[in-house]
């Protein structure tokens, strides 16, 4: 079965800036936030517990059996289940992914405190294990923070994986977060330097080695238009952050979709989402449908009663704006 993604890329490759749009399901989190990833049960149950893995597959398995995304991302542990072992994904629209790399500010047991060092690269995935599953997709994951060592580092794993990727066939995407810790920089600094970062790192990547897209934070619509207008043969693509509220959630994807976005790759958004079928069919109807973001939190309300779920915040609550972190920590 032709993939979804396949096709779209293909036609924003045609026509850069185009209608088409990629959605995305990041249930990696296990390479990174350990027992707590799954979350807990909604409604809650009262007892602080987290839900398993397997109930976690369970909505992953959901999510992918209805195709309501373009890519559903997992760990190696979570794809060698479901796409080597139970072949989900070889009758679906839906592309698996895995995380490539796990670099250190994406560390985030509870207790320790690595994410509040500058991120050094790591990558527990191997890429011929990754193969071996059926899987095709990687994200590749770098924070570039001002310390030349630590940002050296990042630049020198990134050659290396990109490296092994053309030499296996390897597709991938690459995300940059913003910075782990204090860079030194103004805070109006950032955007700009994580979009000379981006466009130094591709510089010295030939076509056939480039990723198929690009994952950075929105840092506001100039930031995102200088990036997407730089070089209009990158696919740009935005992440989710923090939970934050619906209201978060619905503006963050109209807004990026609006100034050049074509890709957005929601994790915690979607996971602690009341509901994330219904959440995700919401965010098809403000990318596809040109939905408002506040009447999507008030038709997203609707659907949850009609469900007879409750939901976590009131409506007037949830259609406030709040400030979702987006280093990954």
């Amino acid at each position: 079965m032709q993939k979804s993604l396949d096709r779209k890329l293909a036609e924003l490759r045609a026509n850069p800036g185009g209608p088409a749009f990629i959605l995305a399901d990041a249930k990696d989190a296990d390479m990174a936030w350990g027992a707590a990833s799954p979350g807990v049960r909604w409604p809650n149950d009262g007892t602080g517990r987290f839900i398993s893995m397997q109930e976690f597959r369970d909505q992953i398995r959901e999510i992918v059996r209805l195709g309501l995304v373009d890519i559903m991302l997992g760990s190696v542990a979570t794809m060698d289940e479901l796409a080597g072992h139970e072949k989900l994904f070889a009758d679906s629209p839906v592309t698996p992914a895995v995380r490539a790399n796990d670099a250190t500010d994406v560390w985030c047991m509870r207790g320790a405190s690595y994410r509040t060092r500058p991120s050094r690269p790591f990558a527990g995935a191997d890429l011929a294990e990754v193969q071996e599953a059926g899987v095709n997709l990687g994200l590749y994951s770098a924070t570039f923070v001002n310390d030349l060592e630590a940002d050296l580092r990042s630049l020198e794993a990134f050659k290396t994986f990109r490296l092994d990727a053309r030499r296996r066939g390897f597709r991938y995407f690459l995300e940059v977060f913003e910075p782990n810790v204090d860079t030194g920089l103004a805070p109006e600094a950032v955007p700009t330097f994580i979009n000379d970062h981006i466009s130094h790192a591709l510089a010295a990547v030939p076509r056939d080695s480039r990723p198929d897209f690009l994952k950075i934070p929105y840092l506001g619509a100039r930031a995102l238009e200088e990036l997407v207008n730089y070089d209009t043969g990158v696919i740009v693509g935005i992440l989710g952050g923090g939970s934050g509220t619906t209201l978060d959630a619905f503006q963050l994807l109209h807004d990026a979709q609006k100034h050049g976005a074509r890709v957005a790759l929601f994790g915690r958004k979607i996971k602690d989402a009341e509901h994330p079928v219904t959440f995700i069919r919401h965010l098809w109807h403000i990318v596809s449908d040109g939905l408002a973001p506040v009447e999507a939190v008030k038709s997203y309300h609707a659907e949850l009663a009609r469900l007879k779920l409750a939901s976590k915040r009131t409506l007037a609550d949830d259609l406030q704006r709040t400030n979702t972190l987006l280093a990954y920590s």
